[in-house]
């Protein structure tokens, strides 16, 4: 008897490990992707929905659901009408806010030529042309106060030729009503053509209503100003940045207190993310990054007084903030994921940070998977700092092996290398094919203060990429990691970096892989869209001769120039409706590396743009992926 029960054991123990399985792209697309609606009205309940992806047909189905935000059971809904607060209804219910787009500029051929409409021509004699993936046609996103339910409305921007939403990211968030409905506070880049693409300078605006007039409430603010938001009693906050064409800069939360501004995280060594008023309007609740997170952050407002508020951290873990949904009592409603796991919905005890997981949709799916190990290794650079560096492992890694192992070159290039959970950039799944994965905070990553942040501008060639080297360097020397199997993998400027570090890594790496990466920074100044981008980070055009930071960017710092040094296999993926990163760049660096015979391969998708959007072409993009690993490392 003892036997058979030791038989049924090991049996059972081997079903159990058989049940497990690693990650690969096929599942990863069956992931539920969760996303928050919102609070009941009665703040009882958060409403939520969850969308499945069939990527090789590419589509997809969404269901809706309610789950108390004390926890318990969710139940799916049919809909949402009645059960959320419409925030573009005015306040007294009679009028909607809505977005229309409206033609204003005469740029195709049969605008400027009523009897040729069958002509397929664009005319410009100006810049933006063109932006992110979408050519200019002249047409202009405005926003309408309408009568509630449609009708005849008044357009805010009063057919001005500017965006609102911002173009190419902004959303809703770009215009509110205020308090008592009498303005509509919205947010717009009040420039055009060659003065738009060079700064960054967006206004938030007021529209009264009863006058038709409109007040710049951030004149003199030079940089971005966006994401405006009242507390429930009527005070205004904004995020802003100080410095015009620079995107990455230091973003903070201002408040308008009546009779003057008060930035309440200027003394505050690190960037806002996003925020949320408090439901007394007492604090503004923040995520921001800090030490390679994403965490949740709260500053009290300090109503009369002068003095600035303490800047307060509520969350602490390995693991992403990046989304607060609202507040009921002393509960805050957020989004949360880690690199094992999509993001979910949490409950935060605004009182002592305590988080506890409200929504389960990927439960089970996990339970089933071999998980990886996320390790947190602080590294020296070349100049004596510490950087932290996430080191992802296979599931059931085993230190008595050898393993192939992958630099990851974040884009950017500012901004925080966190917690995150991509579905094409997946660490998760990278490792679950085997492979180790080194993940830097090198120079430009922000959550390790205001200084290393900004280091990388003007500096695209130096510090950062040593500290690339020395991430890979020092994770080389372990015994569990193959020092003959390195590569090097990134996009957009990790796409960048890998060109780059493809001239000077002198034999580390056995493979590259490069997506819409800049390869020639001449050819991309002449191409890409948003000029004050270039114009900070390399520090202006490549005809400036006296322009030292600008030389030493467009020539020692320019991957075309070390390209006669490139000597390893080199995988190159291209999207085709990439403004950002024109196509050229991938099509100049697939050509250098083929004539001068080093293995190379292009994936162009004529239909993408700076991302992978569709299920399909993303599987595509894994399956090339792991196939040039494979062939090369």
């Amino acid at each position: 008897m003892r036997n058979i029960v030791l038989l049924f054991l090991l049996l059972l123990l081997s079903t159990s490990l058989m049940a497990q399985s690693n990650l690969t792209p096929e599942l990863l697309w069956k992931v539920g992707r969760v996303s928050p609606k919102g609070i009941t009205k009665d703040g009882t309940s958060l409403i939520y929905s969850v969308k499945r992806y069939d990527a090789k047909n590419n589509s997809s189905t969404s269901q809706l659901f309610s789950i108390p935000i004390s926890g318990g059971t969710a139940k799916a809904i049919d809909s949402t009408d009645g059960l959320l607060i419409d925030d573009k209804i005015s306040p007294d219910g009679k009028l909607q806010l809505v977005e229309h787009q409206v033609k204003i500029d005469k740029v195709l051929g049969k605008d400027l030529y009523p009897d040729l409409q069958n002509s397929n021509v664009q005319i410009y004699d100006d810049l933006m042309y063109r932006h992110w993936d979408t050519w200019s046609d002249g047409k202009y996103n405005h926003v309408f106060i309408e009568p509630k339910g449609g009708g005849e409305g008044v357009d805010i921007l009063q057919g001005k030729p500017y965006h609102c939403p911002t173009k190419p990211f902004g959303g809703p968030e770009d215009y509110i009503w205020n308090p008592d409905g009498t303005k509509v506070i919205y947010v717009t880049k009040d420039k055009k053509g060659r003065e738009y693409t060079l700064s960054t300078d967006t206004d938030i605006f007021s529209y009264d209503r009863a006058s038709g007039t409109t007040i710049n409430l951030t004149e003199g603010m030079n940089g971005y100003d966006t994401s405006p938001a009242f507390s429930k009693q009527g005070k205004l906050a904004w995020l802003s940045m100080d410095v015009d064409g620079y995107e990455s800069d230091k973003n903070d939360i201002i408040v308008d207190m009546g009779f003057r501004k008060m930035n309440l995280t200027a003394k505050w060594d690190e960037t806002v993310h996003s925020f949320q008023w408090g439901e007394k309007g007492e604090n503004i609740y923040f995520i921001a990054p800090k030490g390679g997170t994403q965490q949740l952050f709260v500053v009290d407002y300090p109503g009369m007084t002068k003095k600035l508020p303490v800047v307060r951290q509520l969350t602490n873990g390995d693991f992403d903030v990046n989304g607060i949904v609202g507040q009921v009592g002393n509960t805050l409603v957020v989004t949360r994921n880690d690199m094992n796991h999509a993001k979910e919905i949490f409950t935060v005890d605004v009182a002592g940070g305590k988080m506890s997981q409200l929504t389960h949709v990927n439960d089970e799916f996990y339970s089933k998977l071999n998980l990886s190990t996320v390790e947190k290794r602080m590294i020296k650079t070349t100049d004596g700092k510490d950087m932290l560096t996430w080191v992802i492992y296979p599931p059931n890694f085993d230190p008595a092996k050898k393993y192939p192992t992958l630099l990851y070159c974040k884009g950017g290039p500012q901004g925080p290398l966190s917690q995150s959970y991509s579905f094409r950039w997946n660490y998760q799944l990278m490792a679950a094919h085997g492979y180790i994965i080194v993940a830097p905070s090198r120079r430009g990553m922000s959550g390790f203060g205001v200084e290393w942040n900004e280091q990388i501008s003007k500096d695209y060639g130096g510090q950062n990429m040593q500290d690339y080297l020395s991430a890979i360097d020092a994770m080389a020397k372990e015994p569990f990691v193959d020092e003959n199997k390195l590569g090097a993998i990134g996009a957009s400027y990790g796409g960048y970096s890998i060109f780059y570090l493809a001239g000077i890594h002198e034999g580390r790496f056995k493979s590259l892989i490069s997506h819409d990466g800049i390869f020639n920074w001449r050819s991309m100044y002449g191409t890409t869209e948003e000029m004050f981008f270039l114009n900070y980070d390399l520090g202006g055009s490549y005809w400036d001769k006296k322009n030292e930071a600008a030389q030493k960017s467009h020539g020692a710092y320019n991957p075309i120039n070390l390209v006669d040094k490139w000597d390893t296999p080199i995988l190159i993926i291209q999207g085709g409706k990439d403004y950002r990163v024109p196509i050229g760049q991938g099509l100049e660096a697939f050509q250098a590396a083929q004539l001068q015979g080093v293995k190379s391969r292009l994936i162009y998708l004529p239909e993408e743009n700076h991302w992978v959007l569709s299920g399909a072409n993303a599987l595509v993009w894994q399956r090339e992926f792991y196939r040039w690993l494979k062939e090369t490392l």
